[in-house]
């Protein structure tokens, strides 16, 4: 084992984009996929856009076996990895099972499987609740179900760390490539778009409540009110640099450094700990702040938190320093699957050579960054990917891009 850790394969499911090629193109061009809620009736909730994956029918993907034990979520989660697999040029049958792991994370589990369960238990009785409902709402379900269809029997987990976990699940699959387990499947997929989910969303009064979609989520805007939900996410194929080299694989970036932190109690007076998260990665790294070449930054699109995020950045690295971008205004906050979005549109951005936008937002002059509101063309070597969790939870992940020198990947 080498100790160096590349992506090799990577696919999305997302409100703009089903796959990687529609969700980049999407991406890159700046068009949005959050609209109003159509999978359910929204009108008598004071929210009602999302982020939508758009054209996802489960049974063009997946065997009829798997459609009456799996949400919506696992069902995306399981073509998503597929198509990641594909991707790295994976066939898990011609793999030793042991091999090969996961490492997902999720916020909610199967919400929408959970809500219709619970519905037909109080509305008709416990005779009529699915066996599956034992394990088809659990946060680890992902994991599970993507191992058993791959025949993955090394290492699996999950991290439910909320907008932070896609990173967290990230780097806990380089740690069990670094321990000895060659392949890993990671990321985030999450889907909980319907009336319990909605109602949960909406207890802590984050959800902006705007009915236009290009004023509803505004992150570091002078108007930033809330922020929209979305559903999808990206699953990465993560293997050791020295395994995929054998198998002729091409590396989409490495994994260089990671940093996670939690915030202090509210009122204890000690300040925000997201900057320690980034020095930490960029010390894991090897890199000076100097050496970052953009940051994909968390958004939360509420004012506290988005001046936080841009003073951590900015202390980092300057005013105006990096060029910061959130290509989440296009798809909402995706839950654990945001942060994993954003690795894989890092890793696009840095194959293409392109920083894709913030859509809808204008500056707060208070703020002092250089925030990408047009698809900039720019030399990617690494980029920041940050991701921030309700009640503390800070993440920052370090992508490299790929060597090219001769006899390197």
């Amino acid at each position: 084992m080498s100790g160096t850790v590349v992506v090799t394969g990577l696919s999305v499911a997302a409100p703009n984009g089903l796959g990687t090629h529609d969700y980049w193109a999407a991406t890159t061009a700046g068009r949005s996929g959050i609209g109003p809620v159509t999978r359910f009736d929204a009108s008598p909730y004071p929210a009602g856009l999302a982020g939508e994956v758009p054209g996802f029918v489960a049974e063009d993907h997946l065997p009829g076996r798997l459609l009456p034990q799996t949400d919506r979520m696992t069902r995306m989660a399981l073509a998503v990895a597929d198509w990641a697999l594909a991707d790295a040029g994976v066939r898990p049958a011609e793999l030793p099972a042991y091999d090969m792991g996961v490492a997902t994370a999720s916020s909610s589990g199967g919400f929408e499987f959970g809500q219709n369960e619970l519905r037909a238990l109080w509305s008709k009785g416990n005779q009529y609740v699915s066996a599956y409902q034992s394990f088809a709402w659990f946060y680890a379900v992902n994991t599970g179900q993507i191992s058993i269809r791959n025949g993955m029997k090394g290492p699996g987990s999950v991290v439910v760390s909320d907008q932070a976990g896609g990173l967290d699940a990230v780097a806990q699959a380089r740690r069990q490539v670094r321990k000895g387990t060659p392949l890993v499947v990671s990321g985030g997929i999450d889907a909980s778009l319907c009336p319990w989910g909605w109602v949960a969303q909406m207890s802590d009064g984050r959800l902006s409540t705007t009915r236009d979609p290009e004023r509803a989520y505004l992150p570091f805007d002078a108007a930033a009110h809330g922020y929209v939900p979305g559903e999808g996410g990206a699953l990465l194929v993560v293997e050791d640099e020295e395994a995929a080299r054998r198998r002729g694989a091409r590396s989409l970036g490495e994994i260089a450094g990671y940093g996670a932190t939690f915030d202090p109690a509210p009122g204890s007076g000690r300040p925000p700990a997201l900057r320690a998260a980034i020095e930490t990665a960029l010390r894991d790294a090897d890199l000076a702040a100097a050496d970052v070449d953009a940051v994909f930054a968390d958004g939360a699109g509420l004012p506290e938190p988005d001046r936080a995020e841009a003073r951590a950045l900015t202390e980092v690295f300057g005013a105006g320093g990096v060029p910061v971008t959130v290509p989440k205004t296009m798809t909402g906050r995706l839950h654990s699957g945001a942060a994993a979005l954003d690795l894989a549109g890092a890793l696009l951005a840095m194959r293409d050579g392109l920083i894709p936008p913030t859509v809808n937002v204008t500056r707060d002059p208070e703020l002092t960054l250089d925030l990408v509101q047009e698809t900039r063309p720019a030399r990617l070597g690494a980029v920041l990917v940050l991701a921030r969790g309700r009640h503390g939870f800070n993440s920052a992940m370090v992508l490299r891009a790929p060597r090219t020198r001769q006899g390197d990947i």
